[in-house]
């Protein structure tokens, strides 16, 4: 404040009246004196203005009294949603996967969801709808047992499918009236599996989120525009690779007439491929160049049969062990057991013909007739192209011709069931080698691509 003095005192020995300056200079001196005093009053009347009031400092007394405040039965209900239509933002945490069971087609997850809405009836932003001034606090922490929370549900669980609700669990509720609720579990869902590629194989899961007794119009789903699929806290899995993870805005649900908001969570897993390479498909693929083996065993060593009925038995015993990991579905065909059946229906026409190159050794010398020894002949290993030997003595090349008795053609040509026996060994084992490489080939081609194939889509 400025204060003003004003010196109007005149002395004699200043101030004549007959003086002519003195005279002249008088009004505009006493104007100036006048216009002084005026500034110095009014500087005085005006009210003064005072500095913001410092709101008070956080204490425990003024949580308390905020919350009685906010939740007071009067104002605030549970059971009352906080608007017309409430947004709600959601996502999902992934924290590991625990186990995907591709015979039972279940999913199993550890994750926990985040959902936010927004509560203006908790709301201190507006320090004029308060008794007083709370901007000192951040936030509030509640449960759900005093808070109005959405009713949501997982819609295809496997176990329990009741609304998601944690009382344990914490809100953090933000001076604006925000909502954070971030509740846990354990969710296992219906995952259809597609067995086609198995054990080189991708499976896509889905986990439906859908809201509960509150219809489209009162509740709307949204997903969280930060991140809709986190998997920045995930562990990886022993037996599958996570190699997408997504979430989409699905189309409405209609259950009772009546359209309810709901939200998909895609997971796309790939097994990983060492373990069954190791003992899956690699110890099958040797079973199976073991079938054309029993073509080299001599008939007279008496094991042909057995070694041949002892492979196709394996066999059995493995389609059945790959049986009881695969589910019994029919939407999808396993190349495996494919590949399996082929080469245990090799395995038992293998059976078959063993028995006839037995039974055909079994005869002994006895001479084949008929159009089999004809075809037969074009396979003989010792064959005569002519009648005549040439001889060769040292550096001279000299020729002796032998004759032969006239039905030496008809004798040669002729052979007996033991070297038939022989050639259809030879023939077989040629041709099962040949089958099998092929089947096998083709398998491992369409195994290989379509696990590349996965590998540039994730790249």
């Amino acid at each position: 404040m400025n204060v003003f003095t004003v010196d109007c005192s005149l002395g004699p020995s200043r101030f004549h009246p007959e003086d002519p300056v003195i005279t002249s200079t008088m009004p505009y001196k006493v104007g100036l004196y006048t216009l002084a005093l005026f500034v110095s009053w009014w500087d005085h009347a005006l009210p003064q203005s005072l500095p913001p009031p410092t709101p008070p400092i956080y204490s425990r007394a003024l949580e308390t009294a905020l919350r009685a405040e906010l939740f007071d039965g009067t104002n605030y209900s549970t059971l009352q949603r906080p608007d017309k239509k409430v947004d709600v933002r959601l996502s999902l945490t992934l924290l590991t996967v625990n186990e995907l069971n591709i015979k039972d087609q279940v999913l199993s997850i550890s994750g926990y969801l985040s959902v936010n809405w927004r509560d203006d009836r908790l709301s201190w932003k507006d320090t004029t709808s308060t008794s007083q001034d709370y901007s000192s606090i951040n936030f509030l922490f509640s449960t759900e047992e005093h808070v109005w929370t959405p009713a949501i549900i997982v819609e295809n669980s496997v176990e329990d499918i009741s609304v998601i609700s944690d009382s344990k669990i914490p809100m953090r509720i933000t001076w604006d009236g925000r909502i954070h609720w971030n509740p846990t579990g354990i969710y296992k869902v219906v995952c259809e599996s597609d067995i086609t590629y198995y054990p080189l194989d991708t499976q896509t899961c889905s986990i439906k989120i859908s809201t509960w007794g509150y219809t489209q119009g009162e509740i709307q789903l949204q997903l969280d525009n930060q991140k809709t699929f986190d998997t920045s806290f995930y562990n990886e899995n022993g037996e599958w690779d996570l190699y997408s993870a997504t979430g989409v805005k699905s189309s409405d649900r209609s259950r009772g007439g009546e359209s309810y908001s709901s939200l998909t969570f895609t997971l796309t897993l790939r097994r990983k491929p060492e373990f069954h390479i190791i003992n899956t498909i690699f110890p099958m693929i040797l079973m199976a160049f073991l079938i054309p083996m029993v073509y080299k065993l001599p008939p007279e060593s008496g094991e042909k049969m057995g070694y041949c009925l002892t492979v196709l038995l394996a066999y059995a015993v493995y389609l059945s062990l790959i049986s009881d990991n695969i589910p019994s579905t029919s939407k999808n065909i396993c190349y495996l057991s494919v590949y399996l059946c082929l080469t245990l229906a090799y395995s038992t026409i293998s059976v078959t013909i063993v028995s006839c190159i037995l039974n055909a050794y079994a005869q002994g010398e006895k001479k084949v007739t008929g159009c089999i020894n004809s075809i037969c002949c074009c396979f003989k290993s010792k064959r005569v192209a002519d009648k005549n030997h040439v001889t060769y003595y040292g550096d001279h090349r000299r020729m002796r011709i032998e004759e032969f008795p006239p039905d030496y053609d008809s004798e040669m040509n002729v052979i007996s069931y033991r070297e038939y026996s022989k050639i259809l060994d030879k023939i077989f084992f040629v041709v099962y080698i040949v089958i099998i490489t092929i089947t096998t080939a083709v398998f491992l081609i369409l195994l290989l691509i379509h696990f590349y194939s996965i590998e540039e889509k994730s790249s």
